[in-house]
C-alpha cells in the first residue's frame, strides 16, 4: 500500500482526509514531462502562457468557497485572511499575465555595429530566455499565495518555465485541489501537460530527489533558514549546480525613537501588537526585535507593548512541528539568562490543537550577537524588546543582527538629522526599509522587493520573490552577435514586430 499524508486541523489536532504521497517514480515522471514541455514551441508563446495564468485565476475564483474552507481546516487561518490570500493569488497570476502580454519581461537590447570603431564593434542584440524546469517548494504559512499556485509558480510559468511543485504536507488537500485547477488551466490553454506538475510529499527524499534531478534547472523555496540552507547545499553538490531562490527566516527589527514614543506610543503599540500576534505571528515579515531607547520612555513603551500582547488569546499555529519549534526556541531564550519575559507565562496548554500564548521579552541591544538565542527567529507570536543607549548603538545592533527581509524605523521629523547612520545600517542589512509602519503586508507591485542579504535569502538579496520582477529569477540573458534577421528572436528583430519597449543604442524606444 502506498504511503499517505493525513490532513490535520491545527485548531483541534484532529486528523482529516488522507492523500497519497508521491514516490520517486512520480518525481521522475513529473520532471521528465516538464523537460519535454520546456522545449515545446507552444510554451514559448507568451500569449498562451497568459491564457494559462488568467485561466488558473478564473478557475480558483470559481472554487473560492471550497478552497477557503479546505485551507481553513488545514491551516487554522481565519476565513477573512484566506479570502484575502486567494485574492492575492489570483491577482498576481493575472498581473504576471499582463507583464508577458506587454513584453515587459524581455529586456530587449540592441547595439548597432560600428565597423570603423577601434576595435570594430559587431551587431549585438540581447534578450532573455527561460532557464528550464523549476522545482517549487510550497510554504506552510501561506497555503495559497506562496504555495502551489503562489508567486513562485506564477512567475516561473510567466517566464516560460515548466514547474513541478512539491506540495506542502501541512495542507495536502488544499495543494491537491489547487494543483488540479492549474493542470486544467494548462489543458485549456493548449499547453503541454508537463507545463505544470505536482508531487505531494512529507518525506525528505522526495524533495531531495526533485532537487537532484538533472532536468531541474532552479529551485524556489519559502520557509525556514534550516530548510533553505539544506536545499542550497544539495543543489550546490549536484554535478551541475543550480540556483536556489530561497526566502528564509528574518528577525525584521523595528527601531523606535524616544520622540516617536512621546508622540504616538498608542498607535505604534497597536500596530506592533497586530504585526507580532496576528495569524499566530507566522509571517516571514513578523517583527521579532523591537529596539527602544534605554530609560523611562523605553521602559514605558516595553510595558505598554507587553500589556497589549498579554490581552491576546492563545494563537493557533499551523502545524505541530511549528508549535514544537517555537516552544523549544523560547525555552532556549529563557535559559540564556539574557532575556526577561514581560508577559505572563503559558503556551496555550490545555487548549485543543497547536496553540501558543503571545509573548514579549526584554533584553539589552548590546547582547545581540553575543547571546545566540537573541538572534534566533522565533516563528510564532513572540518578540524581544531590546534597549539601546544611542542611535549609534541601535545601528550597530542592526548590523550584528545580519541579513533581514525588512528593517523598520519609527521616528519624528526632529529625529531625521541624526538618523542617517541608522538608515544606512538598515539599508545594508535589509531588502526593504519601512518608515513609521509595520513590515507585514507585502504588496505585489513592480517596486516591491522581498528578499535580503543572507540568511534572509539565499542569493544575497539580488532577487525578489514578490512583485513583477520576480520572474527575472527564471530567465537568463543571451546575446546574439551578427545574427541573421530570420534567426533572431522576434523581440530583437528590426522593425520591432512585437511593439515592445527596447533599448536601442542606449536609448529606450518602441521603434
Amino acid at each position: 500500500m502506498s504511503a499517505t499524508i493525513k490532513a490535520v486541523d491545527p485548531r483541534t489536532g484532529a486528523a482529516g482526509a488522507a492523500y497519497p504521497e508521491a514516490t520517486p517514480a512520480d518525481v521522475d515522471a513529473a520532471v521528465e514531462a516538464a523537460a519535454a514541455a520546456a522545449t515545446d514551441p507552444l510554451l514559448a508563446d507568451a500569449s498562451r502562457r497568459a491564457v494559462l495564468l488568467r485561466g488558473a485565476a478564473a478557475r480558483l475564483r470559481d472554487r473560492e468557497e471550497e478552497v477557503v474552507a479546505l485551507a481553513g481546516a488545514e491551516s487554522g487561518l481565519p476565513e477573512a485572511r484566506l479570502r484575502g490570500e486567494l485574492g492575492r493569488t489570483t491577482g498576481q497570476l493575472e498581473a504576471f499575465a499582463a507583464v508577458i502580454e506587454r513584453g515587459d519581461h524581455l529586456e530587449a537590447i540592441l547595439d548597432s555595429p560600428a565597423p570603423d570603431a577601434a576595435p570594430p564593434r559587431p551587431d549585438i542584440r540581447r534578450t532573455v530566455v527561460p532557464i528550464g524546469p523549476v522545482a517549487v517548494f510550497g510554504a506552510s504559512n501561506f497555503p495559497l499565495a506562496f504555495s502551489t499556485a503562489g508567486g513562485d509558480t506564477a512567475s516561473a510559468l510567466a517566464a516560460g518555465c515548466p514547474v513541478v511543485v512539491k506540495g506542502h504536507p501541512a495542507h495536502p488537500g488544499t495543494s491537491t485541489l489547487v494543483a488540479g485547477e492549474l493542470a486544467a488551466a494548462v489543458a485549456e490553454a493548449g499547453l503541454p501537460a508537463g507545463t505544470f506538475g505536482h508531487v505531494l510529499a512529507a518525506a525528505h527524499e522526495i524533495g531531495a530527489g526533485l532537487v537532484d534531478h538533472p532536468d531541474i534547472r532552479a529551485v524556489a523555496f519559502t520557509g525556514s533558514g534550516r530548510g533553505g540552507r539544506a536545499l542550497m547545499d544539495r543543489a550546490a553538490a549536484r554535478p551541475v549546480p543550480i540556483p536556489v531562490f530561497a526566502e528564509m527566516g528574518s528577525l525584521n527589527p523595528v527601531v523606535v525613537t524616544e520622540a516617536a514614543i512621546a508622540a504616538r506610543t498608542d498607535a505604534i503599540v497597536a500596530a506592533l501588537t497586530g504585526a507580532i500576534a496576528n495569524f499566530g505571528g507566522q509571517l516571514c515579515t513578523k517583527p521579532g526585535l523591537v529596539l527602544v531607547p534605554e530609560g523611562v520612555a523605553g521602559d514605558a513603551f516595553a510595558q505598554a507593548l507587553a500589556a497589549a500582547i498579554a490581552q491576546r488569546e492563545a494563537e493557533v499555529l499551523l502545524a505541530e512541528p511549528i508549535h514544537r519549534g517555537l516552544r523549544a526556541g523560547l525555552e532556549a531564550l529563557e535559559a540564556s539568562g539574557a532575556a526577561t519575559r514581560l508577559t505572563p507565562g503559558g503556551d496555550g496548554a490545555g487548549r485543543p490543537g497547536f496553540r501558543a500564548q503571545p509573548a514579549v521579552y526584554r533584553a539589552a541591544a548590546a547582547d545581540l550577537g553575543r547571546v545566540e538565542a537573541l538572534g534566533e527567529e522565533h516563528f510564532g507570536p513572540a518578540a524581544i524588546v531590546l534597549t539601546y543607549t544611542s542611535v549609534d548603538e541601535a545601528a550597530a545592533a542592526l548590523l550584528r543582527a545580519g541579513g533581514q527581509l525588512t528593517a523598520t524605523v519609527h521616528a519624528e521629523p526632529e529625529d531625521h538629522a541624526r538618523l542617517a547612520p541608522l538608515v544606512e545600517a538598515a539599508t545594508r542589512v535589509a531588502g526593504r526599509v519601512v518608515f513609521d509602519g509595520v513590515p507585514t503586508g507585502v504588496a505585489v507591485t513592480w517596486g516591491m522587493h522581498h528578499g535580503g542579504p543572507y540568511p534572509a535569502a539565499s542569493d544575497g538579496g539580488a532577487h525578489t520573490s514578490v512583485g513583477m520582477t520576480a520572474l527575472r529569477r527564471f530567465l537568463r540573458p543571451v546575446a546574439y552577435q551578427d545574427a541573421p534577421q530570420d534567426l533572431l528572436p522576434p523581440a530583437l528583430r528590426d522593425g520591432n514586430p512585437l511593439g515592445i519597449w527596447r533599448r536601442v543604442d542606449g536609448e529606450l524606444t518602441r521603434s
